[in-house]
């Protein structure tokens, strides 16, 4: 995790998402253990209620779960539960835009392939 923090979103939130986006890249798998409420804490030096709030939220979503004594840890179908959902807000979100600018810039399908063709050879 990144011990860098913003000031556009509480800490807590900022915590929940650098752990959905472990899930997303696979540095976290289902079955896994969370790093401990207290461990977090003391690195990033921020308060463990800060960090069980964080991890509450990812609970609450159903990706982690509490084992009494024992710890969080990722539930199966997490990893896909959380693709699904960020396809569906890209689609919604931010595929509208990225196709205006296509339209704006005049590109084409074809001219798309050849740079992702591209860019994947780099």
């Amino acid at each position: 995790m990144d011990p860098d923090w913003n000031d556009q979103q509480p800490i807590y939130r900022q915590l929940r998402d650098r752990v959905v986006a472990m899930l997303l890249e696979g540095v976290l798998s289902e079955g896994d253990a969370l790093p401990s409420v207290r461990n977090v804490a003391a690195e990033y030096r921020v308060n463990p209620l800060t960090v069980l709030k964080g991890y509450q939220e990812l609970v609450d979503e159903g990706l982690v779960e509490k084992r009494r004594g024992r710890g969080m840890f990722v539930i199966e179908g997490a990893r896909q539960r959380l693709l699904s959902a960020e396809r569906e807000r890209f689609l919604a979100e931010e595929w509208p835009q990225v196709v205006a600018t296509i339209e704006r810039l005049g590109l084409d399908a074809a001219s798309l392939l050849v740079a992702i063709e591209e860019e994947n050879t780099k």
